[in-house]
């Protein structure tokens, strides 16, 4: 007997839309959370087509809410007078511990949550948020010359 189809929700299509490649090589990231985003129809049309910068993107709780500050979503050609301001603030979806934790982790000192990656996930847009700790310069250089070592690895193995 063949097996039964697979569902709709078993197959989670993730596609990233936009990487902070700043963050990874800027911090470490101690822990990881998945968060849906408030946004207007016009942002999720520019999103669709990747038009937004997470340079400067933070994430911080105010009144015990989620929020994404300075993410950089370029305003929609077609939206005409229903556009959205560019850079302004958009609430984060998600549960009551997980803000309680990120607002505990950037309470101490060296810490930050940033937005790592923004992608689209069941058709919905969902952010991925870490809670980081910035890296000095010697933790750099280690992890170019780890990179560098591994990359070297690879090629020689290919080789054999």
């Amino acid at each position: 007997m063949a097996a039964p189809p697979k569902k709709k929700s078993d197959q989670e299509e993730i596609k990233v839309i936009l990487r902070n490649k700043r963050a990874r090589h800027d911090y470490f990231v101690e822990q990881t959370f998945e968060a849906g985003l408030v946004l207007q129809g016009s942002e999720v049309k520019s999103l669709r087509e990747a038009k937004a910068v997470m340079g400067d993107a933070y994430v911080g709780v105010r009144n015990n809410e989620a929020w994404l500050y300075q993410l950089s979503i370029s305003e929609y050609a077609w939206a005409n007078r229903f556009n959205h301001a560019p850079k302004r603030d958009r609430k984060l979806l998600l549960h009551r511990r997980e803000i309680d934790k990120i607002d505990e982790a950037t309470a101490q000192k060296g810490m930050t949550a940033l937005p790592l990656e923004l992608y689209l996930k069941s058709g919905k847009i969902k952010v991925l948020i870490g809670i980081c700790r910035g890296k000095k310069v010697f933790d750099k250089r280690e992890d170019s010359r780890r990179k560098t070592a591994d990359r070297e690895t690879a090629q020689a193995m290919k080789r054999r």
